[in-house]
């Protein structure tokens, strides 16, 4: 049997209408003044009032931060630590999607160790630092299906000079409580409902395959990939439908606790370039590359994918593996009109070599179960060219 070393480090609280215990759900963390870190489309949904009344009825002083972007920067959180300083808060909530929570992670990072976001990039510099003080309590609210963020350790933090990615991660950094409610992702745009709900099914397919996977990080994974490749067509086609919508949350959830026990791999790695070059959305950039890093992964990682393609009901053809798999991600990306090549991003070959220098370097490849660098990233862009 594999060694492994399992983080569990929240509290769940899922279902319909169990936004409702909001305010209760604080005061059991000790929450009496709290930074509510929501995106500014989280504000004209009519969201971040209605958090505001429920932690108000709960007698708990809020004051809200909205002045980040889709990709949070260290800038960005650092105007979320100024506000958070002012106010001499005792706890922060993320509600929104995966910059919501990734930016109230990193303001809990600053607010708490001080210094900047590179001071934490990697895994548990603020717990090693003996002047920080605790990471205060946090809850996440997660209002699409997509990151994870509301199961992991890590914030996703642009530099804002570089705008490379730095993972920053520290046990005192997870959610003391994750709030799942359906009904908040029903006022996602159809846009994101697709792009949000496939990343989520990149975390599930890429958490079961990486070298890091473990027999705990596997049950997640398979129940991520049950629950949302049967699913994402229908919050497609039946944005209402809150039986699949629940279905997508919970899956989003269970891949992002994958994540955190068994990581990703070359997907991302390949994605995140095309994110700090060309602004692609990160859920399609994944929706391009990932069929195409499925099948240059077959020989590494065909076993697996059987598993994948079992628990799906798909049917086993003379193909390998990794060529039914990446037909079926395929197919599913086509229901969320979202691109399979390169060339419909406006990327040429000429800039594919760039990309690869940059991929080769990213954290997620050294998981990946096909040894990753250079010109492993280049046969990879070139196939999906």
């Amino acid at each position: 049997m594999r060694q492994f070393d399992l983080n569990s480090h929240t509290r769940v609280v899922f279902g319909d209408g169990e936004f409702l215990r909001l305010g209760d759900l604080s005061r059991e963390l000790g929450m009496n003044r709290v930074l509510l870190v929501a995106d500014r489309g989280m504000e004209s949904c009519g969201y971040v009032s209605a958090a505001t009344d429920l932690l108000f009825q709960a007698g708990i002083e809020v004051f809200a931060f909205h002045d980040f972007g889709e990709n949070p920067d260290s800038e960005m959180v650092e105007r979320g630590r100024a506000l958070a300083d002012r106010c001499g808060i005792d706890g922060i909530i993320g509600l929104g999607g995966g910059s919501s929570m990734d930016c109230a992670k990193g303001i809990n990072f600053l607010h708490s160790g001080g210094g900047t976001m590179r001071d934490y990039w990697g895994h548990g510099k603020l717990s090693a630092d003996p002047r920080a003080k605790r990471m205060l309590p946090m809850i996440g609210i997660p209002t699409t299906s997509g990151t994870g963020s509301e199961a992991q350790s890590y914030a996703l933090i642009s530099d804002a000079e570089t705008h490379v990615k730095m993972a920053c991660g520290d046990h005192q950094a997870a959610f003391r409580i994750a709030i799942l409610d359906p009904r908040l992702t029903l006022t996602q745009p159809p846009a994101v409902t697709a792009t949000a709900g496939f990343d989520a099914i990149s975390h599930a397919v890429e958490s079961y395959v990486t070298r890091a996977h473990n027999p705990i990080s596997d049950l997640y994974s398979l129940e991520a990939w049950r629950l949302l490749q049967a699913n994402y067509s229908r919050v497609i086609v039946a944005p209402d439908d809150i039986e699949a919508r629940s279905a997508m949350l919970l899956g989003a959830y269970y891949a992002g606790v994958a994540i955190e026990n068994s990581m990703l791999g070359s997907t991302h790695a390949c994605a995140n370039p095309l994110t700090k070059n060309y602004g692609t959305a990160h859920g399609v950039a994944i929706a391009v590359m990932l069929p195409h890093v499925v099948r240059w992964n077959n020989d590494f990682a065909g076993e697996r994918y059987m598993q994948l393609i079992a628990t799906a009901g798909l049917p086993v053809t003379d193909a390998e593996p990794g060529e039914i798999l990446a037909s079926r991600l395929k197919e599913l990306a086509a229901i969320g009109h979202l691109p399979d090549r390169l060339r419909s991003l406006d990327i040429n070959s000429s800039d594919l070599p760039v990309l690869a220098e940059e991929a080769a370097r990213q954290w997620t490849g050294t998981f990946n179960p096909r040894p990753w660098g250079v010109d492993e990233a280049l046969e990879v862009y070139e196939s999906a060219l």
